[in-house]
């Protein structure tokens, strides 16, 4: 007896249908627009992120230098020299022997000059707290002039840092020099770094404008 001839199979090795079509599964393409779209939020969020990230640097380090440390540059067993403390060694008593008005005026560290150091280092503290909220606002809603006042807030605590702490080292020089400063000076000159590092950033980034999603979509 004869076999009946087989049918022909019309699926191929392809993974096409009985009818040609190729099969995709569901979910597997992304489309353009919502691949365009998530490259343009990547790249407005991640120097975002970085700037932030910096601010909050900056302020752990005033903070923890200028109230945690009570703004002391210098601290060793016969010295101890910061914006609120002055303490000399005393070969008579043997211990240290801390100064104030109007003794610190006979040594050589003026009142109003002393005032004003403190004022440019706490003050650049205080300017500094209010970065985050103008460009975290700048940032949601796309606006320059939040950002330009995020910047001009970080220009003035870059230059009354910069200004308060060489202020007060010019009075002090003759007791700490620069083998004598410790961690707090280390930390001010940081974030002096850093001010000056984030202002760059803030000048090269600008807060993206919204784009509209029917615009990507139709690419």
């Amino acid at each position: 007896m004869c076999r009946p001839p087989r049918r022909p199979s019309h699926s191929s090795p392809g993974g096409r249908g009985s009818h040609g079509e190729s099969r995709t599964l569901p979910g597997s393409l992304q489309r353009p627009g919502e691949m365009a779209a998530s490259r343009a939020w990547r790249g407005e969020q991640l120097p975002f992120v970085g700037i932030m990230t910096l601010v909050v640097v900056v302020i752990t380090l005033l903070f923890h230098t200028l109230l945690w440390k009570a703004g002391n540059l210098t601290e060793l067993p016969n010295l101890r020299i910061g914006f609120y403390n002055f303490c000399l060694w005393d070969e008579d008593i043997g211990s240290l022997q801390c100064h104030q008005f109007p003794e610190l005026e006979a040594l050589g560290v003026p009142r109003v000059g002393l005032a004003l150091a403190r004022l440019g280092v706490y003050g650049a503290l205080v300017l500094t707290l209010f970065v985050p909220l103008p460009l975290l606002l700048a940032q949601c809603n796309g606006s320059e002039g939040e950002w330009q006042l995020a910047m001009g807030f970080l220009a003035m605590s870059s230059m009354m840092l910069a200004s308060g702490l060489g202020l007060f080292l010019s009075f002090v020089w003759k007791w700490a020099g620069l083998s004598l400063l410790g961690p707090g000076f280390l930390n001010l000159i940081l974030a002096q770094a850093l001010l000056i590092l984030l202002f760059r950033a803030t000048i090269v980034y600008r807060p993206g404008t919204k784009v509209d999603k029917s615009k990507l979509e139709a690419c």
